[in-house]
Order: structure tokens, then C-alpha cells, then sequence
């Protein structure tokens, strides 16, 4: 078991969750079973985020590229949706864990977004750590969605890094110092693109619901072991 009791961990943690499909398709179970044992174990990497103390925890739950899935499939991930976000805000309120919501909600139905309203309004003052769902997210879409914003505000002066920054559905959120994607994928396939500029990546063959709390320990061991120079010497 690796002892992470001393580590100088990340204080921002993004994840990929990727390989829903793939376990369920290996285990010889239906897709909708396979999100919800992802789910499942989002709960446990969550839960173990906030035991060591890590600040931020940024996941990939539906990307703006999701919607070409099938009919069946988009509609038990709704399902699961519903479910979940009734299961996690329990899990906020237990732990002091404020939910923030990026990407864009609006092309969810009435019941999903009025779901996730009440959870950040309900975990808005707590500050354990900050945990951000990426719902209908796309890298490309929100940095536009950010330049439109900018442009409708008629800037006289030069737009900075900070400024833009701003702008951006993560501006309450560090950027991560570490991400983590499953299932054997070596991309960012669209997420966090602005914000990923300097972080470490690991990848993992492990599919996301086989993702454990040690498989979470040896990610972040492996951060500790990375010598950071963002550009310097």
C-alpha cells in the first residue's frame, strides 16, 4: 500500500472517466449498468479526495460530443443522472464538499437543471473541497462561449490571460495540477484545454468503474515524482 502521509500531493485533481462502455462490455453487463457502477465508484474517488485533503477534483461527465450516442444510451445516462445527483449531494452535505456545475445546462431537460441548481446553491458555502462536474462540457465551446461574453462587454483595453481566464466556466476553479484519464485513451479529447497548459497527465489502461482507491494512490504517487518547471530550469 503506498503511503501518501507526507506526499506533497496535488491541490487540483481533473479526471477523465473514461471506459463505461468498455467494462461493461467485458463484464457482459448493458452500458446503462456500466455508467452506474462508474458512478458508483465516483462516490469512493470523491470521497477519498477529501480524506487527503486535495482542494479540487474536476471530472468529465458528459461532453458536448456525447450526444452523438444512441437514443437508449443518452437516456440511461439521464437516468443515472437524476439518480446521482439526488446520491451525491448527501455525500456534499456529509463531507463539506461544494458542487459547481461547467459547461453549458441549457440543453438539459428541466428537471436535470433544476437538479443541479439546487445543488450548488444547497453546498455553496462549503469548503472542504471544490468538486466540478463537466455536464454538456466542451474545451472549444467554452472558450467561445467566453469570447462572445468578452465581446458583449465592449472591452476598450488589451485582453490579458487573467482577464480571459474570467471568462471561463472554471474561473472560481485552480487549474489542474494533475490529470488523470482511464481506459487506455492517450488525449483530452476537448476538455480543459486552456486550463491543462501546464499540468501533469497520467494515463492508466485501467476502465474508469476499475479505477480503485490504490489505482487512485499510485496517480497521485506518481505525480509526487514529477519535477515541475512550468518552462524554467
Amino acid at each position: 500500500m503506498i503511503n501518501l502521509s507526507d506526499a506533497n500531493l496535488p491541490e487540483s485533481v481533473a479526471i477523465i472517466l473514461d471506459g463505461n462502455g468498455r467494462y461493461a462490455a467485458k463484464n457482459k453487463i448493458t452500458k446503462y449498468l456500466g455508467h452506474k457502477a462508474g458512478c458508483d465508484n465516483l462516490e469512493n474517488i470523491l470521497e477519498e479526495t477529501v480524506r487527503l485533503g486535495i482542494k479540487y477534483l474536476t471530472v468529465y461527465a458528459f461532453s458536448t460530443e456525447n450526444w452523438k450516442r444512441s437514443d437508449d444510451e443518452i437516456n440511461g445516462l439521464f437516468d443515472l443522472f437524476n439518480l446521482y445527483l439526488n446520491r451525491i449531494k448527501e455525500k456534499a452535505i456529509k463531507n463539506k464538499v461544494k458542487i459547481k456545475f461547467i459547461g453549458d445546462l441549457k440543453k438539459f431537460e428541466k428537471k436535470i437543471i433544476d437538479s443541479c441548481k439546487d445543488l450548488e446553491i444547497t453546498t455553496q458555502n462549503f469548503d472542504k473541497c471544490i468538486f466540478s462536474i463537466a455536464f454538456n462540457y466542451g474545451s472549444r465551446d467554452e472558450i467561445v462561449r467566453a469570447v462572445n461574453k468578452i465581446k458583449s462587454e465592449n472591452f476598450k483595453t488589451a485582453i490579458t490571460e487573467d482577464t480571459f481566464s474570467k471568462y471561463l466556466d472554471t474561473k472560481d476553479i485552480k487549474d489542474p495540477d494533475l490529470l488523470i484519464r482511464t481506459s487506455g485513451e492517450i488525449r483530452l479529447s476537448n476538455f480543459l484545454l486552456w486550463q491543462l497548459a501546464y499540468s501533469e497527465l497520467y494515463f492508466t489502461e485501467i476502465f474508469w468503474p476499475e479505477f480503485t482507491i490504490e489505482e487512485y494512490h499510485k496517480a497521485l504517487y506518481e505525480y509526487t515524482k514529477r519535477n515541475r518547471r512550468f518552462g524554467g530550469r
